[in-house]
């Protein structure tokens, strides 16, 4: 018996509702084509590809198309930041569309011009949410699906639980994929009994063999708790959650009071949020491949991850799950 079909298998032409979540800056091609191959679509990072490892937005896509030919998505950061920022994002989803690249998700920002740009060529677009409102945004926008982001997620995490979250945006009439906590193939099947369409892995996808994230930083997701992932406002201005390892509770987790004032104020926040962003970039991208270094993100899945899997097998391991054959961690 294979895998049932959902929604999303049939949006993104894949064979299992697993999304490998884009992920700045552990989204190194071989790791996002391992994803894919396996049956699940994954998601390239088009900062990670460029700015962390190295490659032309072109020739990375092509790399990934050698190393799988079933399909990768794309992700578009488009919340308004420099208008050289934007005309770079565009330029990359035009080269996505031109080297075959058709489901698209989207953050932190409005998708319509996503939606118009990807449409006409048969693209599909999900868009990132915390919350109904959010949702309602998205549909207003044309999207075609919703990756519900909630509050065990890794990255920027949102405010609703699980069960919670579906709750509120279950009933838009577009699928809901599941972003955050699912770090063992039982919750994968659960949160597609719950109503999902389809689960998105970014922390389970760090410890595996193909991504080039350092050692220490692997071996610390295997060993961390669910009370060992905090949020810290000092990476991007908003919450993001990371492991709270000496380095992070040296930085602290909240911003300073006149930062935090810029951040809630409307005439400055993307430019407060593009500083910290900038900064993070380079923390980040520093931190990847240093042990020393310490400011590693993650999500409350680390509490089912407990060894270093080649990320075929993980994807392997959760589609058993849905046909009543799950394998071990």
């Amino acid at each position: 018996m294979g895998v049932p079909a959902t929604p999303l298998t049939a949006h993104a032409g894949i064979e299992i509702p697993l999304i490998g979540g884009a992920m700045y800056p552990c989204s190194n091609p071989e790791l996002v084509a391992a994803v894919s191959e396996a049956g699940g679509i994954g998601i390239l990072q088009p900062i990670s590809l460029t700015y962390v490892h190295g490659y032309g937005f072109r020739e990375g896509l092509r790399y990934m198309k050698r190393l799988t030919a079933r399909p990768i998505g794309m992700n578009a950061l488009i919340e308004k930041a420099s208008r050289k920022y934007q005309e770079r994002m565009s330029e990359w989803i035009d080269i996505a569309l031109e080297e075959g690249v058709r489901f698209f998700v989207t953050s932190l920002g409005k998708p319509r011009w996503v939606v118009d740009r990807v449409s006409p060529h048969g693209g599909v677009v999900y868009h990132d949410v915390t919350e109904r409102k959010w949702a309602l945004k998205g549909l207003e926008s044309g999207v075609d699906g919703l990756i519900a982001v909630n509050c065990r997620a890794g990255g920027h995490a949102g405010p609703r639980g699980v069960e919670e979250l579906i709750g509120e945006v279950g009933d838009l009439g577009v699928p809901v994929v599941c972003a955050g906590g699912v770090g063992t193939p039982g919750e994968f099947a659960r949160a597609l009994g719950l109503g999902y369409a389809g689960v998105q892995l970014g922390t389970r996808f760090i410890a595996t063999r193909e991504c080039t994230a350092s050692e220490a930083y692997k071996r610390a997701i295997l060993g961390a708790g669910e009370e060992d992932v905090v949020l810290s406002e000092r990476l991007t201005g908003v919450p993001v959650s990371v492991l709270n390892t000496p380095r992070v509770q040296r930085m602290g987790l909240r911003a300073g009071p006149l930062a935090r004032r810029l951040l809630r104020n409307s005439r400055t926040k993307h430019w407060m949020r593009l500083m910290y962003s900038v900064r993070s970039f380079w923390q980040l991208k520093r931190s990847l491949k240093r042990p020393d270094d310490e400011l590693w993100q993650a999500g409350k899945s680390v509490a089912g991850i407990s060894e270093i899997l080649p990320a075929g097998e993980v994807v392997r391991r959760y589609a058993a799950a849905l046909t009543g054959a799950a394998g071990s961690r």
